[in-house]
């Protein structure tokens, strides 16, 4: 916890006030491409005129814009009569912006309202949206009143909504009923967005995401010999028939000798649940053995395996050098190590800071990592959100991470060849061929890629994938999985060997925010939810680190301090860059009487493109939750 520091002469922090007294500013128009999830009608602001109105800017590769499609169910059924929210999807990489990927996206994430596909981010900048998730809530007469970035918000937003409903109730300008919502015609085929896959005794086991469940198939990956998990969203233990999964992904197998103490075979990544999951093959007996089913936030992550929060594991895999099985975190971007004999989990690598750093694996940095594969003394993994492959090999004091392919979180493309050069975009998969060279789902290209560790090389084997997302060398052959076409494939038939495609770089294509050169003023504004104040019981209730890239592009003012307004200094010279910002604040309900208050740490990472311009602003604004009232 940290400690609030007001500065004067920019308002960072407000106590709460009445929507009454809130600054009026009137909502921007909706601008984009299509509408979805509503039958094929366009909707305007006006149309929703009487209703409330809660606008997730949102992208489908980012893990906390799929936390707050799962942390607003509640509050959309809790406020079902009032609420419209409406997803703005406004992409970050190239594929985000083909329209049919993002009609699977809803499909796959049972987005249940309506979607703007906002492709050239033209609402988002109306909104002067500055990261994702972002939340922005419209009352009933159609002013803006409220905007909070990231996730973890859910509590503010229950009280931001119950003063509103109150007040237009009175008013008389709240109109109750059904919202523009039309669900989509659904399909049924036997795999509905498959994550991940591996070998089993003679069979071939994959992760069917939709489908909440497990699928064992025969050798041919057609035959379906059973299905462990009911079918429905849940996290029950029991039988094949009675237990359930949220979205499960990655599968890991246990060593026979491991399996046999334990009495499970393999370890399940079961991601919405932020649980691991153990099955045993035996009878397709499912128990929960590490998490919790909350999500971590804050706090330890070392600990009885049953009694530590997860963060949305995306694979899994047994590496020996570990002594356990690695957990790919893409929830907070770090690699939790479980062991199943110990009944244990703790942090393996990383910071928690969205990022690409090699080096120690406590200080390194990853971004989502969504694919591991073990292969001898190197542990493989796909970082997707900066696009790269990366790897951890033991060393004299621990373990280090190493970078093979990929330079950083706002790079990406389809281009072969050297490493330093080549590029992947969003990889989700990985796995490690007969002859120790790399496959690699690159998703977002539709590709499947080849990295040759004597060569530093990468290159192509197959194109025209449907977002292939895991793999998996079974019986000598490459198994992998098509997530958006619903099946199996072997894209490599014998002989085929890779080819080099000459690609072109590619850069996320978001606005850059235009700031004068020399001083610069940063401003991280936070309101506490209401009925709520900071936090201030254990020390400092507030922190902010800055950093850039590149890092020469701050002569002054990087670094980690606890008040939310910081002083910048720009070097001269420097035209373009990227300010990472990471903000957060604790705090707690208000209420003396209340023996023990709901509390919450609220954080958010920003990334912001900048652009030195004569006349660019000089005071930047993030707003973590509230509304900017600065001058």
């Amino acid at each position: 916890m940290w400690t609030w520091e007001q500065r004067i002469g920019a308002v960072l922090f407000t106590p709460h006030v009445s929507t009454a007294s809130r600054t009026r500013v009137r909502a921007p128009e909706f601008t984009g491409r299509q509408w979805l999830n509503t039958g094929g009608k366009e909707i305007q602001l006006a149309d929703l005129r009487g209703k409330i109105v809660l606008l997730d800017f949102w992208t489908f590769c980012c893990i906390n814009c799929l936390h707050v499609i799962d942390e607003l169910r509640p509050l959309e059924e809790e406020f079902a009569a009032e609420l419209v929210t409406v997803g703005v999807h406004s992409p970050k990489f190239e594929h985000e912006a083909d329209p049919d990927a993002l009609i699977a996206a809803v499909e796959r994430y049972s987005v249940h309202h309506p979607v703007l596909d906002d492709p050239e981010l033209s609402t988002w900048q109306n909104y002067a949206v500055k990261a994702w998730p972002t939340l922005a809530v419209v009352d009933p007469e159609g002013y803006l009143v409220h905007v909070a970035a990231g996730e973890g918000h859910v509590e503010a937003l229950r009280g931001v909504l119950r003063e509103l409903v109150a007040e237009h109730d009175a008013k008389g300008t709240l109109h109750r009923g059904g919202g523009p919502y039309v669900p989509p015609e659904p399909e049924s085929t036997t795999l509905r967005f498959p994550a991940k896959v591996a070998a089993g005794p003679g069979t071939i086991l994959v992760s069917d995401s939709a489908n909440h469940s497990l699928v064992e198939f025969a050798q041919d990956g057609e035959t379906v010999l059973r299905r462990i998990g009911g079918g429905a969203r849940g996290s029950a233990d029991g039988g094949p028939d009675e237990a359930s999964f949220a979205e499960p992904a990655g599968i890991a197998v246990l060593p026979d000798e491991v399996a046999a103490d334990v009495g499970y075979d393999l370890v399940v990544a079961d991601t919405v649940n932020h649980l691991l999951r153990g099955v045993r093959l035996a009878d397709g007996e499912v128990t929960t053995v590490a998490g919790t089913g909350a999500q971590w936030r804050d706090g330890t992550d070392d600990g009885p395996a049953l009694e530590t929060p997860l963060t949305s594991p995306w694979d899994v895999a047994w590496w020996e050098p570990a002594g356990g099985v690695v957990v790919a975190m893409a929830g907070n971007h770090t690699l939790g190590l479980f062991d199943p004999r110990g009944e244990r989990v703790r942090r393996f690598a990383g910071t928690t800071v969205e990022g690409l750093r090699d080096g120690d694996a406590a200080e390194a940095f990853f971004a989502q990592p969504s694919g591991l594969a073990a292969g001898g003394d190197r542990l493989w993994l796909a970082d997707s959100e900066t696009s790269a492959l990366r790897w951890v090999e033991p060393t004299e004091g621990g373990f280090a991470v190493r970078t093979a392919v990929g330079a950083g979180l706002f790079d990406f493309g389809h281009a072969d060849g050297p490493a330093e050069r080549a590029l992947l975009q969003h990889p989700l998969g990985v796995a490690v061929l007969p002859d120790g060279s790399i496959a690699v789902c690159d998703t977002y290209n539709g590709a499947l890629r080849r990295y040759d560790p004597a060569s530093n090389e990468l290159a192509t084997l197959a194109t025209r994938l449907a977002e292939p997302s895991g793999a998996a060398v079974i019986d000598g052959e490459l198994v992998v999985v098509s997530s958006a076409a619903h099946r199996l494939e072997r894209p490599v038939p014998p002989g085929v060997s890779a080819k080099l495609i000459e690609g072109a770089s590619q850069q996320v294509t978001r606005p850059a925010t235009e700031i004068g050169g020399g001083e610069l003023e940063l401003a991280v504004v936070f309101t506490p939810p209401p009925g709520g104040k900071l936090d201030d019981r254990y020390g400092p209730s507030t922190r902010l680190e800055v950093t850039a890239s590149p890092p020469e592009l701050l002569v002054e003012g990087a670094g980690t301090g606890t008040d939310l307004s910081r002083r910048l200094v720009l070097a001269d010279g420097i035209e373009h860059g990227v300010l990472h910002v990471v903000a957060q604040a604790a705090s707690c309900t208000d209420d003396p009487a209340v023996e023990h208050p709901t509390c919450n740490l609220t954080r958010q990472d920003w990334g912001v493109p900048v652009r030195i311009a004569p006349g660019g602003a000089h005071r930047l604004p993030l707003v973590m939750g509230g509304m900017d009232t600065g001058a």
